[in-house]
């Protein structure tokens, strides 16, 4: 059954959420080199003198400021609209990567304020005003939209890696961060401009919300967390991703312990940075044709089979197992981002995928320091019998979770 009542809108202005969604892409792309700390370590710790180990906690601190920025662009972007709080995250992202350059060998520890706290807290922020915006313009195709999003996102690793080694090279440390912070402020914040949500009633051409859609409960983040689904997502999301966390950092020795050139194992990294994009850009499309669960259900059980094979896995099957990972990771974070919209609503949809992504910060901050722990000499076995353990887990929780129904007819 339809609903009357709802805004048909102009092709012109049709075409504008697509020049949103190009605009987002472009954030967001330009946000994922705050990824590439790997690259930026070592010549940073080098031109700072800074012990390798305090460099590169960097990258711990990045990542948890980076999930509060994700709540706390929730909140804005909920209450001051996504294009203000995507200029707010611009600000915050550019100055953090400009001011990292200023650092020096006498206060090393600044880096930690700058690139690892404002300029994670500015990604986090550009990254949920931006996706949040999207998916309220392309309620009917909601899992292609966030796809394509957050596919920026990780392809930003296969660009940027190795245009920031060749920054470094040539224009040294300071300069580096100097020239990323000053361009990503203007193109970031130009394209914030471009962000907005849609108008109230906004339905796109041949999409009719069915009458149960229509009436959905738009649930709020206080409402939310006491609901099990919530608590079912988070578990999902921080039991599916561990084999990332835990094997993303050490691929490069690893891969050459299990037979890989050392050649081929740094192509390896950017093999793993186009399979992440791979599935991002992918499984949160597929998942508008399959369902949501069955989509998670798939990337659980991916990441699962290539675990165990990595158990034995050498060489060139070793390969395929790490990229196979980060293809599922990528399909993780996309489907994960529209099945909480799907679940809990568009209204306060930032501010509630912040909330969800506490699974991805947690599981970034827990299972690396497990896995140190039960690492012995190098040998990852107990590693992955663990990830293997919390993939089924993971499975059990997204069959336990409520599908979304159903919302939208085609007329």
């Amino acid at each position: 059954m339809a609903v009357s009542g709802q805004i048909r809108i102009s092709e012109a202005q049709m075409d504008k959420r697509y020049c949103l969604l190009a605009a987002g892409m472009v954030i967001q792309f330009c946000a994922g080199v705050i990824y590439v700390w790997s690259v930026f370590r070592e010549p940073v710790a080098n031109h700072l003198s800074w012990e390798a180990g305090a460099a590169a906690l960097t990258s711990s601190i990045m990542l948890a400021t980076f999930v509060l920025g994700i709540i706390l662009g929730g909140y804005a972007q909920d209450k001051i609209g996504p294009r203000k709080a995507s200029l707010v995250g611009s600000v915050l992202f550019g100055a953090g990567m400009a001011c990292t350059g200023l650092a020096t060998a006498a206060a090393p520890w600044l880096v930690y304020v700058t690139y690892g706290t404002v300029a994670g807290l500015g990604v986090g922020t550009v990254y949920t005003s931006t996706i949040a915006a999207v998916q309220k313009w392309f309620p009917d195709q909601r899992g292609f939209a966030s796809g394509m999003i957050v596919g920026a996102f990780g392809l930003s690793l296969v660009v940027f890696a190795p245009l920031a080694r060749v920054m470094l090279s040539g224009l040294g440390v300071p300069n580096t961060f100097l020239v990323f912070g000053a361009s990503f402020f203007v193109i970031c914040g130009g394209c914030s401009l471009l962000i907005a949500n849609p108008p109230a009633g906004y339905a796109p051409a041949g999409y009719t919300p069915t009458l149960a859609a229509s009436q959905k409960r738009q649930y709020s983040p206080g409402e939310i967390i006491r609901t099990r689904q919530f608590y079912l997502l988070l578990g999902g999301l921080f039991f599916t991703l561990p084999a990332y966390f835990i094997l993303n950092p050490a691929f490069l020795s690893l891969g050459v312990a299990r037979g890989l050139s050392e050649g081929l194992a740094v192509l390896g990294v950017a093999l793993t940075g186009i399979s992440s994009a791979a599935g991002r850009l992918t499984v949160s499309w597929v998942s508008d044709k399959t369902g949501r669960k069955t989509a998670m259900v798939c990337i659980a059980g991916l990441i699962l089979i290539a675990t165990l094979v990595m158990i034995v896995g050498e060489g060139a099957l070793f390969l395929i197992c790490i990229m196979l990972i980060s293809f599922g990771f990528g399909g993780v974070i996309s489907v994960y981002s529209v099945m909480t919209t799907d679940s809990f609503g568009t209204r306060y949809g930032g501010m509630n995928f912040g909330l969800v992504m506490l699974g991805f910060g947690l599981s970034a901050l827990a299972f690396p320091i497990i896995s140190t722990k039960l690492t012995a000499e190098g040998c990852y076995t107990s590693s992955l019998l663990l990830v293997a353990a919390t993939c089924a887990i993971a499975i059990l929780l997204v069959s336990l979770m409520q599908g979304p129904r159903k919302n939208a007819s085609r007329t």
